[in-house]
């Protein structure tokens, strides 16, 4: 798992010219300089490198597309627009002053110019609305969200603008200012929406409210900051016979433990699940028509905190440290491998059996810039190498055999199908997962590590699909992919007749932002439900990769994949002006690598829902500011892996760090 350069591409803004030591004497210029096209329109961009005395130079460029799923272009500059909207396309030349010879020169890296193309896609015209009726019957005293749904004329749903809507007959039925309907009395009422020229309407009958009375129950009276309570409220006719299709709506007040300015509170979800972020007295109001219930809990500090103890180091300060794995030896002792990002394609071995005395023990270096991934396969003999920038431009992954770790061998350099750049890699048993050109995995054999072969692929189908990260665990493959969020594939867990050279696809889930970076599985022992944790990666203000911090931004989403048909977002960890990179699960505890904002580690046990950071759910962090790191003081931990006791990280600055969590007996 990494520090992508493609997240930074699709995801940053262009990095400011400013940071570089000496301002480029060159530019590009594109033409046309914007766009503006109708879905499914095509047009060809033309980009030129012009120097200082206004001479067109020699140099490639390169086009990149920010929103892939709705505006791409090719190697060639031709954009497609596939979504409406306002999206930008970045074009960029290589590192000027970087050749393809010798690592020497993949180490000393020139400024890179960059200029953007605003490409506005215009909504295809509206030629149908339709008003989706609500289930069930409609209850005076209630409100309903009333959906109305856009086609266009290609028949495909589209967005709305300027929808309006109204009601026949206010007594019976209204809109308010934000389009809920609010159920007045017993009638019948035709619900009207108008946009861009095309009506629609739909008849409703609202029915007298049955209800008469109105209890409401709770599973617990007092509960922690973070855990979920299940508010249950009971509905009842004139003659006390439940009454369960009328919908009751639920909401609460506080009264908190401090009044220092708390903000806000917690959570309450229409299903009855409550979540508190503050100690106090909360009161859960249930209302149906005029009938009220309420019901009163308490809400104690979670009191799990800890603190994170330095054990040891192996600095690394003369290029960016990337990924860690640990592993115990055949001969019993604990190693560690770390490797090296934009330098020299180095790997470096490390002894961390006394983890307070790490000691460096052996470097192997291969033809790449960047040795993005390493992985051991769990009986301790292979090691497997990623590579990015090679001189030949011929990458894929390198087998290495660790049976003694002090004097590592390359067995072989494996490329098939795998040029394009190999950013991450797993190995389950033999079976190494491989990523190809950002695009797909490749399941690569290597039972007979000299001579592995692929036996497998998995590519989604989507347009402009790309891919970052996957893991496997008990027969299913966890990829994350950008804007196509995180699919699980079954490649031997028998849930759709999936093995490693026939992956079979299993659940999905992709949320807005398009940052889906990393994954890991976790199924709570507690509850019974099962969650995929998808990490973010995001660099809105720029990489500073010499002399400045960075400032990445993203965090933690909880999904549930309980049912695997209906995946839902649940929770969130979040820590505030700091991104998420890669994170470990061990038990129910997260150990998570924030990038600018630490290693942290986070109770996630029981049920989860809501922001975890502010409902007093983590136990420690640590910050890993080191005054003579490759950029000193700038924290920006990479990944995670807890090992007998010990929790062992890499940071992108200063190399591999060991720390050792200390409970408060408070807590």
């Amino acid at each position: 798992m990494s520090l992508s350069a493609l997240s930074l591409l699709l995801l940053s803004p262009a990095l400011p010219l400013a940071q570089d030591a000496t301002p480029p004497t060159a530019r590009i210029v594109i033409q046309p300089p914007s766009l503006e096209l109708q879905v499914g329109e095509t047009a060809t961009l033309e980009a030129s490198v012009i120097g200082a005395d206004g001479q067109t130079l020699d140099e490639e460029v390169f086009f990149f597309s920010r929103a892939r799923r709705s505006v791409t272009i090719d190697r060639e500059g031709k954009v497609e627009a596939v979504a409406p909207g306002q999206f930008t396309i970045v074009v960029r030349t290589r590192r000027r002053g970087a050749t393809a010879e010798g690592q020497e020169s993949r180490v000393s890296l020139g400024e890179r110019l960059t200029a953007e193309v605003s490409v506005t896609v215009l909504p295809p015209p509206l030629v149908e609305l339709t008003v989706i009726a609500p289930e069930g019957r409609l209850f005076a005293g209630t409100e309903v969200d009333l959906q109305v749904r856009g086609t266009d004329d290609r028949g495909a749903e589209r967005a709305v603008p300027g929808l309006s809507i109204a009601s026949s007959d206010p007594s019976v039925a209204e809109f308010n200012s934000f389009g809920q309907l609010e159920l007045r009395g017993p009638g019948s009422f035709t619900a009207t929406a108008e946009a861009e020229g095309v009506k629609t309407s739909l008849d409703m009958r609202v029915h007298a409210n049955p209800v008469a009375s109105l209890d409401l129950l709770v599973d617990s009276e007092e509960a922690r900051t973070g855990d979920v309570l299940h508010f249950s409220p009971h509905a009842r006719d004139l003659n006390g016979s439940p009454v369960t299709e009328v919908p009751v709506t639920l909401s609460f007040t506080a009264r908190f433990d401090d009044d220092l300015g708390p903000a806000a509170s917690g959570q309450i979800e229409p299903d009855g699940r409550f979540v508190a972020e503050t100690p106090g007295i909360y009161t859960i109001v249930a209302t149906c028509g005029s009938n009220t219930a309420r019901k009163s809990v308490r809400i104690v500090p979670r009191n799990v905190g800890g603190k994170l103890k330095l054990v040891g180091r192996g600095k690394v300060y003369d290029t960016h440290t990337s990924d860690l794995w640990i592993w115990e030896g055949l001969d019993g002792r604990d190693y560690a491998v770390t490797g090296t990002w934009g330098a020299n394609g180095d790997a470096i071995f490390w002894d961390v059996t006394d983890p307070a005395n790490i000691e460096r023990i052996a470097t192997v270096n291969v033809d790449a810039r960047t040795v993005n991934d390493v992985k051991v396969t769990p009986d301790g003999r292979l090691c497997v190498l990623s590579r990015e920038g090679a001189s030949n431009r011929k990458n894929g992954v390198i087998l290495v055999d660790v049976s003694n770790p002090r004097e590592p061998e390359v067995l072989t350099s494996y490329d098939e199908a795998l040029t394009g750049g190999v950013h991450n890699v797993f190995a389950d048993g033999n079976t190494i997962y491989a990523l190809s050109a950002g695009r797909r995995y490749d399941v690569i054999d290597a039972a007979d590590p000299r001579s592995p072969r692929t036996i497998g692929s998995f590519e989604l189908d989507t347009p402009s699909h790309s891919i970052h990260d996957v893991w496997v665990e008990d027969g299913l493959a966890y990829s994350s992919n950008w804007s196509n969020g995180v699919h699980i594939v079954d490649v031997g867990a028998g849930l759709k007749g999936g093995s490693p050279s026939n992956p079979q696809p299993v659940a999905s889930y992709a949320y807005p932002s398009g940052w889906n970076h990393a994954a890991f599985p976790y199924r709570s022992k507690e509850t019974g439900r099962f969650y995929v944790v998808a990490g973010d990666e995001a660099f809105p203000f720029g990489l500073h990769t010499e002399g400045l911090p960075t400032y990445p931004r993203g965090w933690f989403h909880f999904i549930d994949f309980t049912d695997l048909e209906a995946p839902q977002e649940v929770a969130r960890y979040q820590v505030p002006e700091a991104g998420t990179h890669n994170l470990w699960i061990e038990g129910d505890v997260l150990y998570g690598a924030y990038y600018n904002g630490g290693l942290r580690v986070v109770d996630i046990s029981g049920e989860l829902m809501g922001d975890l950071y502010r409902q007093g759910r983590e136990i420690a962090f640590f910050l890993s500011a080191d005054p003579e790191g490759h950029i000193s003081n700038a924290p920006m931990v990479w990944g995670p892996q807890p090992h007998k006791g010990n929790i062992f990280f890499t940071d992108w600055n200063s190399g591999l760090w060991c720390v050792r969590l200390e409970q408060d007996e408070n807590n």
